[in-house]
């Protein structure tokens, strides 16, 4: 099995749709007409959630008309805020069928269809012409790709001269003392987690320019420390994590956590210019 096989093993899950409209209307949502905001809990599947995807918002510097690629784009969630916020196009991409089926419908949902499109498709064959795109973000999505190399050419390709791209992924110092099972992987065959030195000399061989840089390891540790808080005194929320990970989620959440306290990974932000 290689590692796209992997990956969409892992993450495929056809009770995924149904588990997650029965949270959203348990938890009082009118499924029929979302915002992006009732979804926020849900779809922002990364370190940092909608407070990151927020930050990268402002990095990105998305201009009305303007045309993002989301590499990887899980159930929509950055892709919708994005559109919303920026006003730009978000075309969506990741291996998952069931992950694609869900962003689709739950964009619908949020009457955003003419703006967000989503295919089923790899990073390293990306379905798209040369320079189509002004902007890109991969967001935790390297920890499932082996080939920087390949995938940063793809993302350089679509990209018009100039283009920028947010990298914002798990990097790890050194991976082999990762324990398993963490939220991208069950075990360390399915997991191509790096360190950051890695992304930047493939990111500069694939003629990007890196223009920025941020460790996010004490901003998420704030965050999730106040969300454990907020847990313990209310319980856990009906929206959450968990309805994407599954009966796994709570112990792939314990290692993910216990190897950012211990500095074993660091969310880190990269910021790049197409050359």
């Amino acid at each position: 099995m290689n590692l796209e096989d992997r990956v969409q093993q892992h993450y495929g899950d056809d009770a995924l749709s149904r588990r997650v409209l029965a949270a959203l209307s348990e938890a009082g949502k009118d499924i029929d007409r979302l915002t992006i905001d009732d979804l926020a809990a849900v779809d922002e599947f990364h370190l940092g959630w909608r407070e990151q995807t927020k930050a990268l918002a402002e990095v990105l510097e998305l201009q009305p008309g303007e045309r993002l690629l989301d590499i990887g784009c899980g159930i929509g969630g950055p892709a919708r805020f994005m559109a919303v916020h920026g006003g730009c196009h978000v075309s969506g991409i990741d291996l998952t069928p069931q992950f694609v089926a869900l962003a689709r419908d739950l964009t619908r949902r949020c009457g955003l269809t003419e703006r967000v499109d989503f295919k089923i498709a790899s990073a390293l064959a990306q379905p798209f012409a040369p320079a189509t795109f002004d902007a890109a973000m991969l967001i935790h999505v390297g920890m499932n790709i082996a080939d920087k190399a390949r995938l940063f050419a793809e993302a350089h390709r679509v990209l018009k001269p100039g283009g920028r791209f947010v990298v914002y992924d798990v990097m790890a110092p050194d991976p082999t003392k990762l324990t398993y099972p963490m939220p991208w992987a069950a075990d360390p065959a399915a997991s191509a987690a790096a360190p950051p030195e890695l992304y930047r000399e493939t990111l500069a061989a694939a003629g990007f320019e890196i223009v920025g840089e941020r460790d996010r390891s004490t901003f998420v540790r704030e965050l999730a420390a106040a969300m454990r808080e907020r847990n313990a005194a209310e319980g856990r929320p009906r929206l959450g994590l968990h309805l994407i990970m599954g009966e796994a989620a709570d112990v792939r959440l314990k290692n993910v956590m216990a190897a950012l306290e211990q500095g074993l990974i660091v969310p880190t932000e990269m910021i790049a210019r197409a050359r």
